[in-house]
């Protein structure tokens, strides 16, 4: 189904998620939706949101009593509207904003949880989409480590808990900006496509004014002998066990 440049993919019976040339999503926004490990009682605030995938994937069951989902970019706004409008979701604010400011009315000190998927590559590093979305969605051109760090900090309340994903060689970079401000590492998972291979990716949980301690959790394998792992499988909903 498509509306312009827009294609419609389904997550569940009853949600859909808009996505574009502009505003896409991957592996990594299912694997840090299932890590977060959301509630419904959370208040939740995704930072980043893009298409709002992660959110709308955390409003297909048990989903959160409110979510606000950020991002500085209309059009990305826009298609999370769409993808609310079809799948006919309450639950989830749309805010248009950017979050080194926030906005006015944002839930400050009030979320349990914020998630984000940030750029993953610093300014002028590697080859730039010629898209400015993907551009700014890939690179920390309009916001780095830091400023997701401090927004974060900003508006969890104490013991409140930031889930991030990000490529393995800046670990360094998120460990100390989540410390710079007061949000504790936790706990950390690498992801690889076997056990044979290098890491691809990490998730990581901080917890605002938790005192120094980290679990690394057992590695995320991606592939098994016959394709997906049992786990990935489980994420993406290939199993009755994912579809309960």
């Amino acid at each position: 189904m498509k509306t312009e440049n827009y294609s419609y993919e389904k997550l569940s019976d009853t949600v859909w998620v808009c996505a574009s040339e502009d505003h896409r999503f991957g592996t990594d926004a299912f694997l840090l939706a299932d890590f977060a490990k959301h509630k419904k009682n959370d208040i939740v605030c995704e930072l980043g949101t893009g298409c709002g995938i992660i959110s709308l994937i955390m409003s297909r069951e048990n989903a959160p009593s409110s979510i606000y989902a950020v991002d500085i970019q209309e059009n990305a706004i826009e298609q999370l509207r769409l993808g609310i409008e079809k799948s006919r979701l309450t639950n989830i604010v749309p805010v248009c904003a950017d979050l080194k400011v926030l906005w006015d009315e944002a839930p400050l000190e009030k979320c349990s949880l914020v998630v984000c998927n940030p750029p993953y590559k610093a300014a002028n590093a590697g080859i730039e989409s010629t898209l400015e979305s993907q551009r700014i969605a890939r690179h920390e051109i309009l916001c780095n480590i830091n400023d997701v760090c401090r927004a974060a900090s900003r508006l969890l309340k104490f013991g409140g808990r930031l889930c991030m994903c990000n490529r393995p060689e800046r670990l360094s970079d998120v460990i100390s900006a989540m410390k710079q401000n007061g949000i504790e590492p936790k706990l950390l998972r690498f992801v690889s496509n076997t056990p044979e291979q290098a890491p691809w990716l990490f998730l990581i949980e901080g917890k605002k004014g938790s005192k120094s301690y980290m679990k690394v959790a057992p590695s995320l394998y991606m592939f098994g002998e016959d394709g997906y792992s049992d786990e990935v499988k489980k994420i993406y909903r290939l199993t009755d066990e994912g579809r309960s």
